[in-house]
């Protein structure tokens, strides 16, 4: 069978579980992995995760390995967009070429952490990672507006309008790979359970941004697969965390699952409720055992996520408005009433 005739679908199985086996290969390193005497944690702004000293030469390496690995992503992203730019139900070779290319990073990144341990962290502040991943969150809630609606199936006007939404659509997939790859070389590959859910989770958005321009890219329930594990792992990760904000992430996400992503999935409207209700008596009991004061923590997460909704479309619809008076100085208009079309569900890439 000829690569190009290998189904997206069986192409997206097979990478997940290579993508689990490599997260198996992770844990089982912690027999061998040669640590560094690591600093005491001095708060929320500290990464832990780090040499005590910094080396100029290890850091040389991990710069010049995340950006090969950055620059050739969006390669190939804009070689899918300018030359393939259509969706279909099999791999392109250029879906087989990013798979190829991030399962060698992987591997590279692996071996790295052996050798030289450090990752970007020494350089750069655990904020630029964290936030990096969150506006991917946000940016998935925008562009997905049109087709499932933020609250409870309904579209909400958002600055920009359907333009904004269609532009993020359309070229998503330069920021995704941004915030997948930064974030992979953030860390090294340590073996606590927070680092192994967070690396399976990059290595799943890393096949998810390799899969472009397939229909397995825009399957709903994976997407939203996506999206949900992000709840398990911010809740893993606050357990095992001094403040334990466990409920204020996982429930957290959970709402804004309930409140938005689920409407997405075509699921009958007892369903819907079947599942509103879990959630309900899970945060009842949850109270219940803990105390109402839990109750404070839970609009934190989602509050902040449709907030930041508003604030990225604000963003975007700010940026083009500058960038339609620039071009408008630029090159005569012969109607300057007329807006710019945006693209259509046709035009939007990866």
């Amino acid at each position: 069978m000829k690569v190009t005739e290998l189904r997206a679908s069986r192409a997206l199985l097979g990478a997940i579980s290579t993508g689990l086996l490599m997260t198996a290969l992770i844990a089982v390193s912690t027999t061998w992995l040669a640590r560094p005497d690591l600093l005491p944690d001095a708060g929320p702004s500290w990464y832990v995760w780090q040499r005590p000293e910094r080396s100029t030469l290890i850091m040389a390496g991990v710069w010049a390995l995340y950006a090969l690995h950055q620059i050739g992503f969006w390669a190939l992203i804009w070689y899918g967009q300018q030359r393939v730019g259509r969706y279909t139900g099999r791999l392109h070779l250029v879906n087989v070429a990013a798979l190829a290319f991030n399962a060698a990073f992987v591997l590279l990144h692996f071996a790295q952490t052996q050798l030289w341990y450090d990752g970007l962290a020494q350089d750069v502040s655990i904020w630029s990672s964290q936030f990096s991943v969150i506006i991917l969150l946000v940016w998935v809630l925008l562009m997905e507006n049109d087709r499932r609606g933020l609250l409870f199936g309904k579209t909400v006007p958002t600055p920009g309008g359907g333009g904004v939404r269609a532009w993020a659509r359309k070229y998503h997939g330069y920021y995704f790979a941004w915030a997948a790859v930064y974030t992979f070389w953030y860390h090294p590959m340590e073996t606590t359970t927070g680092h192994l859910i967070g690396f399976l989770y990059m290595f799943l958005i890393l096949v998810q941004g390799s899969l472009f321009l397939t229909r397995a890219h825009v399957n709903r329930w994976w997407t939203v697969t996506l999206e949900v594990m992000v709840l398990f792992h911010g809740a893993i990760v606050a357990l095992n965390s001094p403040k334990q904000l466990w409920f204020q992430f996982g429930w957290g996400f959970a709402t804004i699952f309930v409140i938005t992503q689920m409407h997405g999935l075509g699921l009958s409207r007892r369903v819907r409720w079947l599942i509103g209700l879990a959630y309900v008596g899970s945060v009842g009991l949850v109270v219940s055992q803990l105390g109402t004061a839990k109750l404070a923590t839970l609009p934190r997460v989602p509050a902040a996520e449709y907030a930041g909704v508003f604030i990225l479309a604000a963003i975007f619809a700010a940026g083009l408005w500058i960038a339609r008076r620039v071009g408008s100085r630029r090159t005569p208009v012969a109607d300057p009433t007329t807006e710019v079309e945006s693209p259509t569900s046709a035009q939007v890439g990866v």
